[in-house]
Formats: structure tokens, sequence, C-alpha cells
């Protein structure tokens, strides 16, 4: 019965987390029909071959404010610290845009 409830008991996160779940929805109908039109702006501009030129300056900046912000900023207390949370998002932002400067180094 908790579960017909959560709306009502707790409105605020279920319709922020409704909206979340259908972004991400949308986002994988976008990609989805991607294939069917033409190439857009953006997409043309991360895979023309001066791409690695964006990939390259994307992975400076992520070197650099990663470097600044967990190595200057965050104070270093131990592996129980808050901060953790930004490390693993920036791990995962340094391996995505790694994986794109390789792909547009590779791909020609």
């Amino acid at each position: 019965m908790d579960l017909f409830l959560l709306p009502l008991n707790h409105l605020v996160p279920f319709w922020v987390s409704a909206a979340v779940a259908g972004l991400i929805l949308f986002v994988a109908l976008r990609a989805a029909m991607s294939a069917e039109g033409r190439p857009s702006g953006w997409v043309r501009a991360i895979t023309s071959p001066s791409s690695k030129i964006l990939f390259a300056l994307l992975f400076v900046a992520w070197a650099a404010v990663s470097g600044i912000v967990l190595g200057l900023v965050v104070p270093h207390e131990g592996a129980d610290s808050p901060y953790g949370g930004f490390a693993l998002i920036s791990l995962f932002v340094g391996f995505f845009i790694m994986m794109g400067f390789l792909w547009s180094v590779i791909g020609e």
C-alpha cells in the first residue's frame, strides 16, 4: 500500500524523479530517431576533422578543473570524505572525453 501512497507522501521527490525518468526517455527517443534525419550542427561539429582539437581542449580543461578542485580545494581527510561523489563524476566525465578524443583521432 505504501507504493500507491508514495506520490502523496513524498510529493516533490516523486515528481522530480518522474521528470528525470521522462527526460531520459526523451533523450533515448531522440537518439534512436537521429539516424533517420540529417545531421544537426553539433553532430557535424564533433564529427568533423577538427573535432580532435575540440576533444583535446576538453581534455585539458577537464584535467585542469579536476586537478584544481580535487587537488587544492578538497580537503584530504580520508576515504569517507563526502567529496568522493565529485571524484567519481569527474572520473566518468574524463573517461567519456577521452573516448571522444580517441574516436576523433582513430576515426580518420
